[in-house]
């Protein structure tokens, strides 16, 4: 996943044209990580905003001699989307707490809501990766659903490429064998 000469990823943090030009560039990229993962359209808008605001925070750690900037973002994408679900499983509490946060308007509801009924299939992906264990499930959600290349998979994942390359062999096929229907034996 590379992207046509971006700024620095160091100057997002202070240049807003450069902050922009990131946005833009990376902006569908990211939508389509989070809705894949998340159904409602409210919380994804929020969830989209956060990976920004992180990626700025973040923006002078970058180096790209472990990645390109896409999947840096990705990376960063994963940590929101998964305190996210770690802050739901901890405390439902706090998830009607804020079952308040601001209105989309009509337009931006609508994008995010065909955003997400695209996505409904690659749910059904995510079934059959649930038998997996975590990493290796992280790293075939990286590789075959946001499309990063295995060296850049295993960067975020934290693992050698080598180690990549044999985890998701073993995961495609367990994925495979739950992803065939049923075949009815003959009584």
């Amino acid at each position: 996943m590379t992207t046509p000469s971006l700024p620095e990823v160091g100057r997002i943090a202070e240049d807003p044209d450069a902050f922009e030009e990131f946005y833009r560039a990376h902006l569908g990229m990211v939508r389509g990580f989070v809705a894949r993962r998340v159904a409602d359209p409210h919380l994804a808008a929020d969830l989209i905003a956060e990976v920004f605001l992180a990626a700025i925070d973040s923006a002078r750690g970058f180096r790209p001699e472990r990645g390109s900037p896409a999947g840096w973002l990705t990376g960063i994408a994963r940590n929101v989307v998964a305190a996210e679900f770690r802050r739901q499983a901890r405390d439902r509490e706090t998830t009607r707490r804020l079952s308040g946060r601001r209105h989309l308007d009509a337009d931006s509801l609508t994008r995010l809501e065909e955003r997400i009924d695209a996505e409904r299939e690659t749910r059904r992906l995510y079934d059959a990766l649930a038998s997996l264990p975590r990493r290796d499930r992280a790293l075939m959600e990286l590789v075959a659903v946001d499309g990063l290349s295995v060296t850049e998979a295993a960067a975020v994942v934290g693992v050698k490429p080598g180690t990549a390359r044999v985890r998701l062999h073993r995961s495609r096929a367990r994925v495979q064998s739950h992803l065939l229907p049923i075949q009815e034996v003959p009584s």
